[in-house]
């Protein structure tokens, strides 16, 4: 395009205005939902899976796309691919806590779970919100399956100290807890 300018003699390129680009993104983000909302009500999920995969590339900071993919493929057990989705989700959103969780828990359903592999999203699941008794509990389920009973208990203590946010996540943080026994 500068080269273009240039023979034309018009000395410099103009750029789209901040508004044009913001309609351009308003745009891209109608189409993506619109191409997420018919995947949904579609029968044929080959195409369903396209459509998302479509709606992905047109506005790749929408989240509903990577959460479909993601359903569709756990679904099927393939956590490779949903690791792969949620992959690609944080490399547009980086501080998407769902697509932490989901690529630990993607980890962890592996048959043997990948406990190694999931620790690092769990900590930065807990790192971006620290209130999370989810992720303080897959943290402490984790050490305690790699054997770390220490870090095990301190993030299961977190977890269950916020029972009040989620009684079930605690009640869960107690049975582990328990199950490791007297430190």
């Amino acid at each position: 395009m500068l080269a273009l300018a240039g023979l034309l003699g018009l000395g410099r390129v103009i750029a789209p205005s901040g508004g044009a680009i913001a309609r351009a993104d308003e745009a891209n983000a109608a189409k993506a939902r619109s191409l997420v909302e018919a995947a949904i009500n579609m029968t044929d999920s080959q195409q369903a899976v396209k459509l998302l995969w479509q709606a992905s590339n047109i506005d790749p900071t929408l989240e509903d796309p990577y959460v479909y993919l993601g359903l569709y493929y756990n679904s099927r057990s393939q956590f490779d691919q949903v690791v792969s989705v949620y992959k690609r989700l944080i490399k547009y959103e980086p501080n998407s806590l769902s697509a932490y969780l989901n690529i630990g828990e993607a980890y962890m359903s592996f048959t043997p779970p990948r406990a190694a592999d999931a620790l690092p999203y769990y900590q930065k699941a807990f790192q971006i919100d620290q209130g999370s008794g989810f992720a303080a509990l897959r943290l402490g389920e984790v050490y305690a399956q790699m054997g770390d009973r220490e870090q095990a208990a301190h993030y299961l203590n977190q977890a269950m100290s916020k029972s009040a946010k989620n009684p079930a996540v605690a009640a869960e943080a107690r049975k582990v807890m328990g199950d490791l026994g007297p430190m």
